[in-house]
């Protein structure tokens, strides 16, 4: 299979895509899967200008002359799509948030209406196939309010993907919390290999990736030095 991982973390090195490597260790444990990994910060990707002129060429790529037209070749031909990327103010950073706007080339203006209602527009070509893997983490020491909006917008533009939110992830960069983070990294291979085998994760699967490694007020005393 042909992974896209997208790193939208500033740092190449940051926590969340430590959690992202480990995942990645267990899925590709054979070596039998082509990965390529694009840390998105070190590309020049502009902001959508809304000319709509890829909906005028309708060849898959933006007017834009920079580095996007390679990512949606990319895209287009990948079989798991991995975003990785921090929690920036509830949502995704503003970078990453560009490359996302402008996947606009892969539809098509005209609309489509599902049998729910729901309205969205017609895809350039079949990316049904495509399977969507989101990996956030953050600072926060709990789940709760801190993820629900970028929850609802992965769920609306990835139609649903599998999705691990993981909060206490600076943890994961503090030696002496290595008793607590190291079972998570572990728990994150295991589930790379879940994933391999089924392309799904089970909710119990997330559930466990999910709970905080510390209680949350110890986390919280430490965060503030008390």
């Amino acid at each position: 299979m042909k992974v896209l991982v997208l790193n939208g973390s500033p740092k190449k090195k940051s926590d969340t895509f430590r959690l992202t490597e480990a995942f990645l260790r267990g899925f590709n444990r054979e070596k039998k899967h082509e990965v390529h990994i694009i840390n998105v910060i070190e590309k020049d990707i502009a902001p959508c200008r809304g000319c709509f002129g890829c909906w005028q060429r309708l060849d898959g790529h933006c007017v834009i002359q920079d580095d996007q037209n390679a990512i949606l070749d990319l895209y287009r031909t990948a079989d798991v799509i991995l975003w990785s990327f921090p929690l920036y103010c509830y949502a995704m950073p503003s970078h990453l948030k560009a490359l996302l706007d402008r996947t606009i080339p892969l539809v098509k203006m005209n609309m489509v209406q599902e049998a729910d209602g729901t309205v969205h527009h017609e895809a350039l070509a079949d990316f049904s196939r495509i399977h969507t893997l989101v990996i956030c983490g953050c600072g926060f020491p709990d789940w709760e309010g801190n993820f629900d909006g970028l929850r609802a917008m992965c769920n609306v533009c990835f139609h649903e993907p599998d999705m691990v939110c993981v909060p206490e992830t600076p943890l994961l960069n503090v030696p002496e919390a290595a008793i607590v983070a190291d079972p998570l990294l572990a728990r994150f291979e295991q589930a790379g290999e879940e994933y391999e085998a089924t392309l799904k994760l089970s909710a119990e699967t997330v559930a466990d990736l999910e709970r905080p490694m510390i209680p949350k007020e110890v986390y919280i005393q430490n965060v503030n030095g008390r």
